[in-house]
């Protein structure tokens, strides 16, 4: 698929899947018997979706954080994190963290829209920013963030046969959460919900049958510190 189809393709099925008309998604959808979140003590949030416009075979871009963060260590997730007061909006804020965390200038994304809006049993409202990323970049992975820098193939996530269902104990309590485990990464929680989101609004416009052909892939993966 050629560089403008992949993003025309992201274009439409984005606009089929406008998050205003398609409401927020959470950790809770899988768990409806858990107690939702105060409104009040929701705190915004945002992530660079980052696809790399391989013409073969497009890719997503993910991170592993590294083990001695306070929070999700060693988790894999997008690059991202709270929307500072000095952020425009949550483009703005996905767009800094990327640069922050794998040293992604903000000036090579092509910013193709967003998801809908993702809130965590942990009290963050998330906006998934979805964004082509020139097959070129080089990420610079920042050592007390993250660890590991890699790509996923569309065609992997995009098959619904790897979208797995999953749960373990959480502060007493069993929970429930999507999981795609790939190549030695555990993608799950938070980050593998906004993938199905993905996957859900670009089924809906038809792009994965563009994507899904034969592929070859070649996911790199860069250590952190490197």
């Amino acid at each position: 698929m050629t560089d403008a189809k992949i993003k025309s393709r992201l274009a439409q099925a984005l606009a089929a899947g406008n998050p205003a008309a398609r409401g927020t998604r959470s950790d809770f959808d899988l768990n409806p018997d858990k107690a939702l979140m105060d409104p009040a003590t929701i705190r915004p949030a945002a992530v660079l979706v980052p696809i790399v416009q391989r013409a073969a075979d497009p890719t997503l871009l993910l991170t592993r954080r590294t083990d001695h963060l306070a929070k999700h260590a060693g988790q894999v997730s997008f690059p991202g994190g709270k929307v500072d007061p000095a952020d425009t909006d949550a483009v703005a804020a996905a767009l800094r963290e990327a640069e922050e965390e794998v040293g992604l200038p903000p000036a090579s994304v092509d910013v193709v829209g967003q998801l809908d809006t993702y809130r965590t049993v942990t009290g963050f409202e998330i906006t998934p920013v979805v964004g082509i990323v020139p097959a070129d970049f080089d990420p610079v992975p920042a050592p007390d963030e993250v660890s590991v820098v890699f790509e996923v193939p569309l065609d992997f996530l995009m098959d619904r046969r790897n979208h797995q269902k999953q749960s373990a104990e959480w502060r007493g309590r069993e929970r429930r959460y999507f999981a795609m485990p790939y190549d030695g990464h555990f993608i799950w929680g938070a980050t593998a919900a906004m993938i199905v989101n993905l996957v859900d609004v670009m089924e809906a416009a038809g792009a994965t049958r563009e994507i899904r052909t034969e592929r070859n892939p070649r996911p790199f993966a860069t250590d952190g510190g490197v």
